[in-house]
């Protein structure tokens, strides 16, 4: 009864033990199930569980039983051997041998579940990819999909195996070392002191060894039978060999790296057989003799591939190499998704007339004259509005404005909770009060104010615009900054925006977020280690708390799986007006065969297979999460549309107005764009000697000195099309060289999007390059002087992106030049436009000056007026202005920004008429204030609207 009750005690300290240090995980898992229910992704949540539980619960019980049988049957024959005679204590023993086995069982099943559950999975759903490596003929979905879970398993059976053989000898051992010391006190049982020493020659002698192998004889053969298996694995990983000229395998590990392996594959089949007789027999010696002789034969095998490369295929490695560069240049092609580039010759001729320039109007006005870098600074400056409010970063898209076709600059302003004052960061502030963000920023590419700044048509807060820019729903509840958890719905109602000196409040009215009954509340306290909101009065029923606010955490969590562009963008739906995060998702691998691996895409993994399958779309305000899959044709997304069956959604569901906002990505088109550079080559003997290897072309930035050209979105014409398209573009140069040798482009709109276009350029003349550009800036006397004297004067000359913009089939070159002055609070001032084209280059303060210098002056007709009035007609159109005036009143009243804008237009073009019957000539008599889309017209607006002055004031 006492060895029972100890056992009781014992089992109850291992249930209290796991119980106390699982207790965070369970409030973990509890509080994750309500958010996975509440996002809509209940089943992949539990997808997770049911894998580990299906596969742990049987691991766990096979385990367990054979761990348990097999240690008793050692026990059972070490008594037989022993003559020890069943008694009370060995009842004791096969207590504990339970307990342990159970213990141990548990700890290898827990590692199997926790990284086998997915392998397993991808086993059972992986799909083919139409595609069979050159050596095995296998298809690609084996090395991806299967070969994982097979390497795993049979690398789990030989640790089982040798930890089965370290338990054999543990036990042993112990038992012998348990009857020495048996023997030893019987035999001292009367002498008062212990001795000093104990004999341990009862196990450290051959007989003890013999008799251990004999107990192994079984374990042993199918240890070398897994070691067999290990080797024919081990030939597949030849595909992955770095040994040649190229990645994968090559002539040294095919014609002899790969036979070895089969040999010691078949060495281990009959040292299977030999250890079991030889271990029956007790012959150590015929027992050990075929490992022995493996060990020698891996060593000679491993100084004859030495051999073979240094002496046999590097001094023909051109003729031995060959069909092993083809198998890299095909798979790596494949891999990144460079199969089917379209190559374009384009003659890069100096051709351009006035009247081409007239005829690409399109395209000139979304030449992009402003950069980034120096516009976030800007933002942040003039539309930040109050410390707590910050830019992340400036995204590049392309709305439909008024109609034309624009391509823009945009940026979500969020709110930095960090940045609130210091007395300000309570609790309630953090959590309760300061909640959201607050609409964007949005300003075209191609304009800028007489000070250089960005002409912003889209600003303030709210958001104000005198074009037809729609935002209804303007507040940003989750982002790229929102790194808390926060509470809504409470008798606590939220910050919403300034207003002067005042602060709007607001009352969320989306459907994020958990309710906060009395459990749940207990709940995410414990989670989140916080008693206030436990017992804050503020807090009732009706309130809901929302975690995971930070974008890319938020999809992470959901889909952990997926890689993701930690770069998101923001876009604003014309046809709703909500705002909504776009994330870049890929699935990649490292087991493509003879793919080149590449460490720009992760950093620290080697990826040699890429496919961006998956945009993401966050709702800013209510925090839905959808994943639209973009590549049906990707293997990988299909197995995961497989596995997780409410996850995934097609291209085709995903609304209209935030389709039209898909971009092609910038990581991807990276890494394809430098695997490209040496992958364009599909000639063995070019690709040997690196002869057409390219470098991406570098430029002159900010002030960073010469660096690599960054990709670029811009806006051109494809050769053969009517319309300006939406493009990725990036440029090549000859290795160590500036001229440039061609363009790559990826195309962004339509039924276009993915499509790879290179353009090629002629190889007998020199196209210059980005840098050649800058090296003309620098030898052009009046723009070099003009730089260096500005950068004397208490400024800072930055230099922006180099644009390179096809035309017809010329090249036109820009690139914008800013100020920063060296005082404290400064921004970058976009001052003056260098382009180039042809011989000439010049730099004036606007790209219209520079063109009309370069091409002469584009004529217009001018414009008559929308309708003929004679002076009969004056009462009419005073009666329609005033009409208009009022219909503008009630817009600006009901927040209608984009109706009020069209007001104010067609108050204007009215007032021109009227001008022109009066006075017969068309002039812009309208208050400079009326073409912005808030200014303050009736009193009862100057809560809710707000100038440019205004925002001044406050920035000030």
């Amino acid at each position: 009864m006492k060895q029972k009750g100890r056992f009781f005690i014992i089992g109850i300290g291992i249930i209290l033990f796991f119980a106390v240090n699982s207790f965070g995980s369970a409030i973990k898992f509890s509080t994750d199930f309500l958010w996975f229910n509440e996002v809509g992704y209940t089943e992949t949540f539990l997808t997770k569980i049911k894998a580990q539980i299906t596969i742990g619960v049987p691991i766990f019980v096979l385990l367990w039983f054979l761990l348990n049988i097999y240690i008793n049957k050692l026990k059972k024959k070490y008594d037989q051997e022993s003559d020890v005679v069943d008694t009370q204590s060995n009842k004791k023993a096969r207590l504990w041998i339970r307990l342990i086995s159970a213990v141990i069982s548990f700890i290898i099943t827990a590692n199997i579940v926790s990284t086998m559950w997915f392998e397993i999975l991808q086993f059972i759903n992986g799909g083919t990819f139409g595609y069979a490596d050159p050596i095995f003929n296998n298809d690609i979905g084996f090395y991806i999909f299967k070969l994982p879970l097979i390497n795993t398993l049979v690398d789990f059976i030989i640790n089982i195996l040798f930890m089965l053989i370290v338990v054999t000898v543990l036990f042993y051992g112990y038992l012998a070392i348990k009857d020495s010391i048996k023997n030893v006190s019987e035999q001292f049982e009367n002498i008062t002191q212990f001795p000093n020493q104990l004999d341990l020659s009862s196990i450290m002698n051959k007989k003890f060894a013999v008799k251990i192998i004999n107990q192994l004889a079984l374990i042993g053969v199918f240890v070398f039978i897994f070691l067999g298996l290990r080797f024919i694995l081990k030939s597949y990983d030849l595909l992955y060999s770095q040994l040649g000229k190229v990645f994968g395998a090559g002539y040294t590990d095919v014609h002899v790296t790969l036979n070895l392996y089969r040999i010691l594959a078949a060495g281990c089949l009959v040292s299977a057989i030999t250890f079991f007789i030889g271990a029956k027999r007790r012959n150590l010696k015929f027992a050990l003799a075929a490992p022995a002789a493996l060990i020698a034969i891996s060593v000679a095998g491993t100084a004859l591939a030495i051999g073979v490369e240094n002496f046999i295929v590097e001094p023909d490695q051109l003729s031995k190499e060959r069909e092993f560069m083809e198998y890299s240049i095909e798979s790596t092609q494949k891999a990144y998704g460079l199969d089917n580039v379209k190559s374009i010759d384009f003659p890069a001729n100096n051709n351009l007339t006035i009247e081409n320039i007239q005829n690409n109007q399109e395209v000139i006005e979304n030449i992009r004259i402003n950069d980034q870098e120096p516009l976030i600074q800007v933002y942040n400056q003039l539309q930040g509005i109050r410390p707590y409010y910050v830019f992340n970063d400036v995204d590049v898209d392309r709305y439909v404005v008024d109609g034309k076709y624009t391509q823009v600059f945009l940026s979500a302003r969020e709110l930095d909770q960090s940045k609130l004052n210091e007395q300000a960061k309570t609790w309630l502030n953090q959590y309760l009060k300061y909640t959201h963000g607050y609409g964007v920023t949005l300003s075209p590419v191609n304009k800028v104010t007489a000070q250089g700044q960005p002409e912003m048509v889209v600003k303030n807060i709210p958001p104000t615009t005198n074009t037809d820019f729609n935002i209804k729903r303007p507040e940003i509840y989750f982002g790229e900054k929102t790194d808390d958890y926060i509470i809504v719905n409470t008798d606590e109602k939220e910050f919403d925006y300034p207003s002067g000196s005042d602060n709007m409040e607001a009352i969320y009215e989306g459907t994020a977020g958990i309710k906060l009954n009395f459990m749940n509340r207990l709940l995410f306290s414990l989670r989140e280690a916080s008693y206030r909101l436990l017992i804050s009065n503020n807090i009732d029923s009706d309130s809901r708390i929302i975690m995971y606010r930070n974008i890319i955490e938020r999809v992470s969590e959901i889909a952990p799986f997926i890689y993701y562009d930690p770069d998101a963008y923001i876009v604003v739906n014309q046809d709703d007006g909500k705002l909504y995060w776009i994330i870049e998702g890929f699935t990649a691998s490292n087991r493509f065969p003879y793919s080149q691996p590449t460490d720009l895409f992760a950093e620290g993994w080697n990826t040699n297979y890429i496919r961006n399958s998956v945009k993401v779309v966050v709702d800013a305000y209510d925090g839905s999460t959808d994943f639209y899959v973009t590549d049906e044709s990707d293997p990988i997304i299909n197995t995961y549309e497989k596995i997780f069956t409410d996850l995934f959604k097609p291209i085709s569901e995903m609304p209209e107005g935030i389709r039209s906002h898909v971009r092609y990505s910038q990581v991807y088109f990276d890494v394809q764009s430098d695997m490209y550079r040496l992958y364009h080559i599909e000639n063995p003997t070019v690709f040997f000697g690196r002869e057409d290897y390219w470098d991406i072309a570098n430029e002159k930035y900010m002030d960073n000195g010469e660096e690599t050209v960054g990709s670029s979105y811009l806006m051109f014409k494809l050769p053969d099309e009517e319309n300006v398209e939406f493009l990725l573009t990036t440029q090549y140069t000859p290795q160590n060289k500036d001229n440039m040798i061609s363009l790559l482009a990826a195309r962004n709109d339509g039924e276009n999007y993915g499509e790879l276009v290179l353009y090629e350029f002629p190889k007998t003349k020199t196209i210059a390059g980005p840098n050649m550009i800058e090296t003309k800036i620098d030898q052009d006397t009046v723009i070099s002087s003009q730089l260096t004297l500005w950068s004397q004067v208490g400024s800072t000359v930055l230099r922006g992106n180099t644009l390179v913009v096809p035309i017809e089939d010329s090249l036109f070159y820009v690139e914008p030049i800013y100020l920063k002055s060296d005082t404290e609070s400064n921004f970058p001032e976009m001052k003056m436009v260098v382009v180039s084209f042809g011989e000439k280059i010049l730099m004036e303060p606007t790209l219209e000056e520079a063109i009309e210098r370069l091409f002469g002056i584009i004529e217009e007709e001018p414009k008559a007026p929308d309708n003929q009035y004679d002076d009969t007609n004056v009462n009419d159109l005073i009666e329609q202005a005033n009409k208009v005036f009022i219909e503008a009143s009630e817009a600006s009243k009901n927040g209608q920004w984009a109706l009020y804008g069209e007001k104010l237009q067609e108050l204007e073009r009215l007032l021109n008429q009227l001008n022109f019957v009066i006075n017969g000539t068309a002039g812009n008599n309208t208050n400079n204030e009326g073409t912005e889309g808030t200014v303050e017209i009736n009193s009862e607006n100057s809560d809710s609207v707000q100038t440019e002055n205004n925002t001044t004031e406050e920035n000030q």
